[in-house]
């Protein structure tokens, strides 16, 4: 499927019955790595708006229980699916099911050890002591080649295996944005239509938003062409604008 430019979406007037937006941060609500004024006023303007906001990032329950008290969103989903913090309350919901939450860490640990054998090179991010349900490490300097080889390690070890821009991450199989997003939606907005949710996102572990089928509407901010060769899913509609600069030209369709 060919990525439709998002000027095109916005002439043909396709996003009109979005009624919830479900986005990535990392890339795509920053730029290099900061949050903007930009953001905080794109944000504002979707709460005026009265359309709901779901952060869905890859990041530790640990900083996205900040994040969701201190930005003007509805709620956020921690680890790639893991599990969700809604707005008023500090208390997650997971989204995995785990047995002894000990015993999980341990065997993302063992897990993540094995790999170390195979690539040696592999740093633990600093954030896993605030993680519950996968095991992180830093992804600079990792090439393709061995991003196939982790992903192979896992899938033989029983485990799920996706990455972004800043991080590679271990996880249980079934776990990944779509799944515990499409497990909110259904708590929360039963009522909405695949095609009034709109999802945003830049990188490989935000591939499962994008697939057409649970999510006709999908956007990729122009930082995203870079991966498009290593996605099964793509998304509909791509932006000019890299980061959120993509991100506030979307916004920009909810005022016009």
């Amino acid at each position: 499927m060919s990525l439709i430019p998002f000027t095109e979406a916005i002439e043909a007037n396709a996003l009109d019955n979005i009624r919830l937006i479900a986005t990535d941060i990392d890339g795509t609500l920053t730029k290099q790595g900061k949050f903007t004024t930009d953001l905080l006023q794109a944000l504002s303007q979707l709460k005026r708006a009265k359309i709901p906001v779901i952060l869905i990032t890859g990041r530790s329950a640990g900083w996205v229980q900040a994040l969701k008290n201190y930005l003007p969103v509805t709620g956020a989903i921690a680890e790639n699916g893991g599990l969700f913090y809604p707005f008023e309350s500090d208390q997650p919901q997971f989204l995995s099911s785990l047995n002894s939450l000990s015993q999980h860490r341990q065997n993302l640990a063992t897990a993540f050890q094995i790999l170390q054998v195979q690539c040696p090179h592999l740093q633990a991010s600093a954030d896993n002591p605030f993680r519950f349900t996968d095991w992180t490490f830093d992804i600079q300097n990792i090439s393709l080649s061995e991003i196939q080889l982790l992903t192979e390690l896992c899938e033989e070890l029983g485990w799920g295996f996706t990455y972004s821009t800043v991080q590679g991450h271990i996880k249980p199989k079934t776990q990944d944005k779509a799944t515990g997003l499409l497990k909110i939606i259904q708590h929360y907005w039963s009522e909405l239509t695949p095609e009034q949710i709109l999802t945003i996102g830049d990188s490989p572990n935000d591939q499962t938003l994008f697939n057409s089928e649970l999510f006709p509407q999908s956007v990729g901010v122009a930082n995203l062409l870079d991966y498009t060769d290593q996605l099964i899913h793509k998304p509909r509609y791509v932006t000019a604008g890299s980061e959120v600069e993509g991100f506030c030209q979307i916004v920009n369709i909810f005022q016009s």
